[in-house]
């Protein structure tokens, strides 16, 4: 496990990038079958570092650049039905309080579904004239082309802004629209657990879903990895497949299923608060979301330069064996903000920031959400002795 790198963190699947893609031109040959909404699995290791207790193999899918096919036929995709008339529930902020419907109604002509050669994903406008935030793993493998579905019906052809798998972020940009409803940006850093929240996307191809939950825990490392069913992109095979780990991940229990990748998180005055990213099948009712503060800096990134500068701690780390959980530094990079911190091969790392170490995908996922020139606290355990130094993040060289 290395934390220098944003490609830090893969496993034994391999850590080639994705690939780009989409649609074909006019005139191609006829379309494929019915997208798969493939996904990925959470790596046994890393639900130890989630602390769930009783689980011990859980397997989380993306929520979305596609369906988990085991999970769902074209044919069996369950049928709209009718609620019971009654009171709408009450959502609750500090001042205000609102309905589900009234949230649901600001927010989803903000959100859009994204759809590809072999994949369907969900997205959020953020601004009038097309550009959109999304997850890397809904766009990538697309065959050079998108198509968006926007909340009245229309469609359009949309293009790859810039990605970045490091943090399964990306943004594209409809083409020839305007006037469309941009979202409005929450604070993710004021999320408390029990907060209410709406989740809207295009689960498994049926688009403008809303579903409704609370955040059920904060600052989540999630180690996610392609399913067993998952459609790899041309050239791979079947042994490599994509992985990587996120952290600061917000849990919520509000129904994420495949294909609510890249779609709003939003909480009870319609703001959005996370990007869902991946979910757990098989009944398990969890699915997580990356903060929008961490969305937002890479967004912007990646609309001004179209690539991320990611914060670089330089040191490589594994698993603590020992009866302390942590990370264990095996290498620091001459040089690198942790040299200059005085951190040392051997050290054992127990938190960083305000978060506890679990293991190394904790230091790898925490050190992709910080920022460059940002100053972290770091605790760490020398010969029997803790200490904490405080390390500011250099840029990725």
């Amino acid at each position: 496990m290395d934390a220098n790198e944003p490609g830090g963190g893969w496993s034994q699947f391999g850590d080639r990038p994705p690939v780009a893609g989409g649609f074909p031109g006019p005139g191609a040959a006829p379309p494929p079958p019915p997208p798969r909404r493939h996904g990925f699995l959470l790596t046994r290791k890393a639900v130890a570092g989630l602390a769930l207790a009783g689980l011990t193999a859980l397997a989380v899918a993306a929520a979305g650049g596609g369906a988990v096919g085991a999970y769902l036929s074209e044919a069996s995709r369950p049928a709209a039905t009718a609620t019971p008339d009654g009171p709408s529930p009450v959502f609750r902020t500090a001042s205000d309080q609102f309905t589900i419907a009234q949230v649901a109604e600001k927010v989803q002509p903000s959100v859009v579904m994204i759809q590809g050669r072999s994949a369907e994903g969900s997205g959020v406008v953020l601004s009038a004239d097309g550009l959109i935030l999304t997850n890397n793993h809904v766009v990538a493998g697309q065959d050079g082309g998108l198509a968006v579905k926007l909340n009245d019906g229309r469609t359009a052809r949309a293009t790859v802004i810039g990605t970045d798998p490091a943090t399964d972020l990306a943004v594209i940009r409809a083409a020839d629209v305007s006037g469309l409803a941009a979202v409005t940006l929450g604070d993710s850093d004021r999320l408390k657990v029990g907060d209410d929240v709406l989740a809207i996307g295009s689960p498994l191809g049926l688009d403008g879903t809303v579903t409704a939950g609370i955040v059920s825990a904060l600052d989540r490392t999630v180690t996610a990895g392609s399913g067993p069913d998952q459609q790899v992109p041309p050239g791979w095979n079947q042994q490599e497949r994509e992985t990587t780990t996120l952290g600061g991940m917000i849990q919520t229990d509000a129904a994420i299923n495949p294909g609510n990748s890249g779609g709003a998180l939003v909480n009870a005055a319609g703001e959005l608060i996370g990007i869902n990213s991946a979910v757990a099948p098989d009944g398990v009712n969890l699915g997580f979301a990356i903060p929008v503060n961490t969305a937002k800096q890479v967004a912007d990134q990646l609309i001004r330069d179209g690539k991320v500068s990611h914060a670089y701690l330089g040191v490589s780390v594994t698993d603590a064996a020992g009866d302390v959980p942590g990370a264990l530094i095996r290498e620091v990079t001459p040089g690198s903000a942790a040299e200059k911190a005085g951190l040392k091969q051997g050290d054992l790392i127990t938190k960083i920031g305000d978060t506890p170490v679990e293991g190394a995908d904790t230091v790898v996922g925490q050190v992709r959400g910080f920022r460059v020139g940002q100053q972290v606290e770091i605790t760490y355990r020398r010969d029997a002795e803790t200490a904490t130094v405080k390390v500011t993040m250099a840029g990725q060289k």
